[in-house]
């Protein structure tokens, strides 16, 4: 889809996306935007922290897979609003040629992709316009096949998108159609929010935010540490397996440079057999 083909953007209704953009301290979003993430961070300060750390946790994992995996190929599902740095900047300042693909359904992303197509002349970036709840249409397109090879492995990322995908909406079908058409070999790279909170008092303020996102229309579904290792089932989880974002393979701290108990997202990386 071309930027003049997106639809129109709401700005009078907070989108995730540009709530996430906020979180992470940039410039790409408005008014609704500002106030439904105020909200969000007035019941739950820790989710800023939760927002940069798992944007370290794609770069720890980009880095791992390209360096210690041999990667070349990433498809990166929900990928936000561009920020610096992108997952090619991370996959190519190891292997100069990996091919990317991005995806999303946010037509504010749509008009910031161009930020995502400065590949070096040895790889490639392309950027569709998805929805993941339509995973066929992402895997039929002419613009991912003109860029990777799905006869070879590919990584998925699908950070921090999951938990905006209620259970009627499947999920972990979602998730299975994605990677039965991939290569063995390939694999899947997710974050989850936290929905299994030990103390009363966590789990109303994680109903709280619930209800923000209720009425800015949209659906946010947190789960438990074993629903999300539920979205792995037969795969082959890396070490450490589910863990917290910034405990996946912490560049130095064993804590991930974060006071110990602190609340980030689920996450794991797993290798398609």
């Amino acid at each position: 889809m071309s930027e003049q083909d997106a639809p129109p953007i709401d700005t009078a209704k907070p989108h995730s996306a540009r709530m996430y953009d906020y979180y992470l301290g940039g410039k790409t979003h408005y008014e609704a935007d500002v106030q439904a993430a105020e909200a969000v961070v007035a019941k739950l300060p820790e989710i800023v922290t939760a927002a940069r750390a798992n944007r370290d946790f794609m770069i720890r994992v980009t880095r791992t897979l390209a360096a210690e995996y041999g990667v070349r190929q990433f498809l990166d599902i929900g990928s936000g609003i561009p920020t610096e740095p992108n997952l090619h900047q991370v996959a190519q300042s190891v292997a100069p040629e990996a091919r990317v693909v991005y995806t999303d359904n946010d037509p504010i992303v749509l008009q910031y992709a161009q930020a995502l197509l400065h590949s070096t002349p040895e790889g490639r970036t392309a950027y569709l316009h998805a929805d993941v709840t339509r995973p066929e249409a992402v895997l039929e397109s002419e613009e991912l096949h003109k860029t990777l090879d799905l006869d070879r492995p590919v990584a998925v990322s699908v950070n921090a998108l999951m938990h905006f995908i209620p259970d009627a909406q499947e999920p972990g079908r979602i998730l299975r159609a994605l990677l039965d058409r991939l290569a063995p070999g390939s694999f899947l790279s997710l974050s989850h929010g936290i929905g299994d909170v030990p103390d009363k008092e966590g789990s109303e303020r994680i109903d709280a935010v619930v209800e923000i996102y209720k009425r800015s229309g949209t659906v946010l579904a947190p789960r438990s540490r074993e629903q999300v290792a539920g979205f792995f089932d037969g795969l082959e989880l890396l070490d450490p397996g589910v863990t917290q974002v910034h405990l996946w393979r912490p560049d130095t701290d064993p804590h991930g440079g974060l006071p110990e108990g602190t609340l980030t997202l689920y996450a794991g990386v797993a290798r398609k057999p």
